[in-house]
Parts: C-alpha cells; structure tokens; sequence
C-alpha cells in the first residue's frame, strides 16, 4: 500500500508539471498552438508573453510541491520504503550488466531524437504534426521496430482517452455551433478594458475545471478574435486577452480530470485502478496545486501583467 502510495503521488506530481511547465510555450499544450496561431506569435513571442504569467506559476507551483511532500499534506509525503528500494536498486544494476552494445545504442538513439524533438519545436521547424509524424518514423526505424503490429501496441493505452476526445469535440462543436457562451463573452466584452482580463482568466479557468480546457480556449479566442476582426477591441487589447485565455484554460483546469487532457489520460489508463487512482482522489490530490495556481495566475494577471 504505501509502495502504491508512492507511485501514486508521483504521478500526480507530473500531471500536475505538465500544467505549470504547459502555460509557458507555444508546444506546452494543445490550445497554446491555436492561441499562438490566431494572435500570429513566435515560439519566442509566446514565451515573452506568458512570462509575466508562467514564472511566479512556476515557482509557486514547486513551492507547493514541496510544501505538501514536507508536511505530508493531501496524501503526499509517503516514502519509497527501504526495501523496496532496494530491489529496484538491484533489478537495475541486474539489467544494465547485461544490457547489450544493441540496446546501448538504440537507448542513446531515443536520446539523440529527443534532443532532434525539443530544437524542432523551439524553433518551429514544421508543423507539429509533421514534427510528431518525424518522430515515429525516426524512433521506429533506428529502434527496429519495422512491423505493424509491433508499432499498434504503442496506441492501445491511448484508445480510451481518444474515446472520449471524440465525445468532447461532439459536445464542443454543438456549444459552438448554437453560440451558448456567447452571452459569456459579449457580457465581458462590454466591462471596462481593465476589468476584462481578469475576468477572461476567471471564466475561462471556473470552465476549464468541468470541460477540457482545449474547447474552452478554442471557443473563447475565435470570438475574441471576430470582436478584434469588428473593431470592437485593439490589437493591444486583443494580445492580453490571448493572454488571459492562455493562462485561465491552462492553470486553473487542473482542478478535475475534465479539464486537463493529461489527467483525462491518466484516469483512463490502465495504471489508474492497480493505484487507486480515482475521479475523486485526483481531484482532492490536485486541490491544493488548485488553489496555488489559480491564485496566483489571477494574481498575476491583474498587479503583473499591466507592468509589462
């Protein structure tokens, strides 16, 4: 059990960093790219931007991770036990005494791609998913995985979270096609400019805890971005609405399994029950990385964001 614990917490702890490192770059999420894509910013660009945002995030997300591993708060703090430990110690040193020159190499290959993978996206060499599609191609190949079959089982975990992404984008273009959070924005829209960023980075953040944060961004800068096309709002205005929405459906989303498409894939995986990794004990996990980055990102947006 408290072996389990261990790994459990572990995981909620990389759920939980895909969100706090995601705000920060063109690639760290997937709605980042379409932000990124309507208000026309560089990989360089974006990161500027979110600066003001994504670093006190950053900090403050750390501090509470080792604020609630220090204090064993929220069910964190378990320790790998000593034996176990060990075994993991020994099963490694077992391993890597008779890994071969083969398997030396295709580990640094996987190495030297995903060195290929980070510069490739920094640099926007292509589009993503030409990146990704390189990717497969290169690790396959030089790894000697050259069958069909060999290259399905890399897919089967993903099959229930893919399920459910159809579902959403069902219920996504069905909002989006009768105009339901219309009135949500054009009620925004009309507050005064100071008043609307943080108000972006609230409603976007209360929708992103009960729907993914990906349709929510899609919805909200598509009609941002027809209000800046009206002449309704500026460009200046515009960008630091981009901001808001960026930063309100990637921060505040961690809040439940909905809202996070990492935490969506971990609940469906098949590591979730041998863990007891449910619905609910995610959502009680990542409250306090809830509380800590919607705080600050609000923060953030209204006393930090002005100055820059």
């Amino acid at each position: 059990m408290i072996f389990k614990g261990f790994l459990r917490n572990l995981l909620m702890h990389g759920a939980v960093g895909t969100a706090l490192g995601g705000v920060s770059t063109t690639v760290g999420e997937p709605q980042n790219l379409l932000i990124a894509s309507v208000a026309d910013w560089s990989f360089v660009e974006f990161f500027l931007k979110m600066l003001p945002i994504s670093l006190p995030v950053f900090i403050c997300g750390l501090l509470t991770c080792y604020l609630i591993e220090r204090f064993s708060l929220f069910s964190y703090g378990i320790q790998l036990p000593d034996h176990i430990r060990q075994i993991l110690s020994d099963f490694d040193k077992s391993e890597s005494s008779k890994r071969t020159q083969a398997q030396n190499m295709k580990i640094l290959t996987q190495a030297l791609v995903a060195v290929i993978l980070v510069f490739s996206l920094a640099f926007g060499l292509a589009a993503v998913g030409l990146i990704g599609l390189m990717i497969i191609v290169l690790l396959t190949a030089f790894n000697g995985v050259i069958e069909e079959h060999q290259l399905g089982k890399a897919f089967e975990e993903a099959l229930p979270f893919t399920a459910l992404l159809v579902v959403f984008f069902a219920i996504v273009a069905v909002i989006h096609d009768q105009h339901l959070f219309s009135f949500v924005i054009t009620y925004v829209l009309s507050l005064k400019q100071e008043t609307q960023i943080p108000m972006f980075f609230m409603v976007n953040g209360i929708l992103s805890m009960i729907s993914d944060n990906v349709f929510v961004a899609t919805i909200y800068i598509s009609e941002v971005k027809a209000a800046l096309d009206s002449g309704a709002i500026g460009r200046e205005q515009f960008d630091l609405l981009a901001i808001a929405i960026n930063s309100g459906t990637n921060l505040p989303s961690v809040a439940t399994p909905n809202g996070q498409a990492a935490f969506l894939f971990l609940l469906t995986s098949s590591v979730a029950p041998l863990l007891g990794l449910s619905y609910m004990r995610m959502v009680l996990m990542a409250l306090p990385y809830t509380v800590v980055l919607s705080v600050i990102g609000v923060l953030s947006v209204i006393f930090i964001l002005p100055l820059f």
